[in-house]
């Protein structure tokens, strides 16, 4: 019996593989027509054909060439250059220190020596990777064809760039030796910070020649191009070490150092020398981000500020990563010519009223930067471009210049309460004449002056910064609502946690960012049309061939009429509220203060016809500063700036808005209802609510 059991189970497990095979033999058959009949074979022979043609026509000199990027002011003067420096820094293979190259094949590429240029186990995983993903997302690039995609190819993550650049690694493996491809490799990947070439690296870090590097430095510079923004020592020490260390293990294992020579390479501290030169300015390190952005919007990727999970933010943050270290990459080796909208007048202009408002804190930070920080940005209202953006105070120093302006995140304190409370309320019916009511509210808010007004005007509630009256109006609205305004003009860093009331004062869990707030004001001033903030007008090629243009494409946030209305009430701020005296001589302005809790944080944010700008100034670190509010400090440097860059202008009225009873007439026919507006007649127990200023 048993014996028969068995039988019959061997005569299944028989035919079961038959079945199987000849499933597979289908599916090859399928796979083979497939191939040929849908043109795959045809695409894939004239990749093959073009990568020979490749090949056959480099010679060394293309591993050496490197063209200058150039970007230009409005006026087209020269701004900076980004030169990879290739030539200047190329080392030969024999100069090259042998534990250089030890390292990155220790951790690149352990068969560099054994194949012809494709690690054929590596291809697996990375198409199964890429199956699992959609897309070309990791592994399989040996040393030889990560050379040919940096000099050869395109960045794109598709199957077709994955096989032309299989393609032209064993082409060039048969024309070049491997210390050639070597050399040729150390000599061309991307170190971050703009350093191309290990010997770039070495003075861009250490300030010295890499022959001069001992083993743990050189492990240290060969962590860094495996993901120049992960790995970026600038910014990101503790990972860079972590690689350096894995390396050096790597290189033990491999019998390439001694033990002792690991344990001590591993033990030792590391210590940056940067030269002067590689300090970046405010007006550059921006222009490069814009640049950076635009190109990697033109290659399709679609950048995002709202995610459905944690996992879906962490895998959208690693492809931005990604790509944008990608993208900087091209900036300094292909010779593209940016054009941008920084008049280096009104650059100079806000630099000297942050560096003057501010000169009388000299105290400094271990590092020697100054403790208390200031930054500002411009938009030009008729273009919508950025004019001017200062990061910081003006200083002399060698190391990383944080640029606060884009790069920094501080709560708003008050001068959220337009774009979030007052011009959604304008838009569902209140007037700047609506009565709302200054009152005490229990488990919410007090007024900055303590004192309650009962029975106001929502104009004298905003000019006043009446947190009381802001808190009750978010309640109605819903943070949701409110918060949905700011997410239609790209703030990055709102999260879920905001949806609470306390974000009508200002108190958001990260924060805006200068050139954020700046760009939402502007927004105003448009009628309620936001567009992107920018300073890149097009990018050209060497010849002058256009490769993308920032035409501004402008997107509706508030209605017209509110968005008027809220101007209105942005002028009475700066005559009579809370930024009375800062407006700009002879020319009518508008514009909101804004302090967060202890004095940590100050702002003013306004405009003109002509332009618009905010100011933040505090500590990097938050801290108290006594006296400072929005309109000590950053009121005075808003209209020092703004003086300075209307003089000569003619004054310029704001457009009016639709006089009342027009404007709710015209709510009445689009609601089809009586009863749209929510003003005298309103419970006001049930309508105000305020913020902090």
């Amino acid at each position: 019996m048993k014996h028969k059991k068995k039988k019959k189970k061997k005569y299944r497990l028989f035919w079961f593989f038959v079945k199987l095979q000849f499933l597979l033999m289908i599916l090859a058959v399928a796979g083979i027509g497939y191939y040929y009949y849908g043109g795959y074979a045809v695409q894939i022979q004239n990749m093959k054909e073009e990568a020979v043609q490749f090949a056959r026509r480099s010679t060394p000199a293309d591993f050496r060439a490197a063209q200058t990027s150039v970007v230009y002011d409005k006026d087209r003067n020269t701004i900076s250059t980004l030169k990879g420096e290739k030539d200047v820094y190329y080392l030969t293979y024999e100069q090259i220190p042998i534990d250089a190259c030890a390292a990155i094949v220790s951790i690149e590429d352990k068969k560099f020596y054994q194949h012809n240029g494709i690690d054929y186990k590596a291809i697996i995983r990375a198409v199964k990777a890429m199956l699992e993903n959609g897309e070309v997302t990791q592994g399989g690039s040996t040393i030889t064809q990560q050379l040919a995609r940096n000099i050869f190819l395109t960045m794109d993550r598709t199957w077709q760039r994955k096989v032309e650049e299989m393609f032209l690694a064993t082409e060039l493996e048969k024309k070049y030796s491997k210390t050639e491809i070597l050399e040729y490799y150390l000599n061309n990947i991307y170190f971050g910070n703009g350093y191309y070439g290990i010997q770039a690296a070495s003075f861009g870090y250490f300030n010295v020649e890499v022959s001069a590097l001992d083993l743990s430095q050189i492990a240290f510079l060969c962590a860094i191009p495996n993901n120049p923004t992960l790995y970026d020592p600038l910014t990101n020490m503790e990972n860079t070490l972590g690689r350096r260390d894995r390396i050096l293990e790597n290189m033990y294992e491999d019998g390439k150092i001694t033990e002792s020579a690991y344990l001590m390479a591993k033990a030792e501290e590391i210590t940056l020398s940067r030269p002067e030169y590689a300090k970046n300015n405010y007006v550059e390190t921006y222009t490069y981000y814009c640049a950076i952005r635009l190109l990697m919007e033109q290659e399709g990727f679609a950048f995002q500020t709202e995610f459905k999970s944690e996992e879906d933010r962490e895998a959208y943050t690693a492809a931005y990563n990604d790509l944008y270290a990608e993208t900087q990459k091209r900036l300094y080796t292909a010779g593209y010519r940016i054009y941008t909208s920084i008049d280096l007048n009104m650059q100079a202009m806000l630099q000297q009223a942050i560096d003057e408002k501010l000169g009388s804190f000299t105290d400094v930070n271990e590092e020697g930067v100054y403790k208390l920080q200031g930054a500002g940005v411009c938009i030009d209202n008729d273009t919508g471009y950025v004019r001017a953006i200062v990061g910081g105070r003006s200083q002399d120093f060698a190391g990383y210049t944080l640029n606060r302006a884009y790069q920094s995140y501080r709560q708003p304190g008050s001068s959220i309460k337009p774009l979030i409370v007052y011009t959604p309320a304008l838009e569902r019916g209140y007037t700047p004449d609506s009565t709302v009511t200054d009152q005490y509210i229990e488990d919410g808010p007090s007024n900055a002056d303590g004192y309650y007004a009962g029975d106001m005007t929502l104009r004298n509630a905003l000019s006043r910064s009446k947190n009381t009256v802001a808190w009750q109006l978010f309640e109605e609205l819903s943070p949701q609502v409110g918060l949905s305004y700011l997410k239609a003009m790209n703030f990055s860093r709102i999260s879920s946690e905001d949806e609470r009331l306390t974000s009508s004062l200002g108190g958001l869990t990260n924060g805006v960012s200068p050139v954020e707030l700046t760009s939402a004001y502007a927004a105003l001033e448009n009628d309620g049309k936001y567009r992107p903030p920018t300073c890149i007008v097009k990018i050209t090629d060497s010849e002058g061939v256009e490769i993308v243009s920032a035409a501004q494409e402008e997107k509706e946030v508030y209605k017209t009429t509110a968005s008027r209305m809220m101007t209105d009430m942005l002028m009475t701020a700066i005559t009579e509220g809370t930024g009375s005296g800062l407006g700009v001589s002879n020319m009518p302005s508008a514009g909101k203060t804004g302090t967060t809790n202890d004095n940590k944080d100050g702002w003013f944010a306004g405009y003109t016809r002509y332009y618009t700008t905010s100011i933040w100034v505090g500590y990097d670190m938050p801290a108290e500063l006594p006296g400072l509010s929005g309109s000590s400090y950053p009121g005075q440097i808003w209209h020092t700036f703004m003086e300075n860059c209307h003089a000569g202008l003619s004054p310029a009225e704001f457009l009016p808005y639709v006089e009342m009873d027009l404007y709710q007439k015209i709510r009445r026919d689009a609601l089809g209802t009586e009863d749209v507006t929510m003003d005298q007649e309103n419970n006001p127990e049930q309508n105000e609510q305020g913020e902090n200023e």
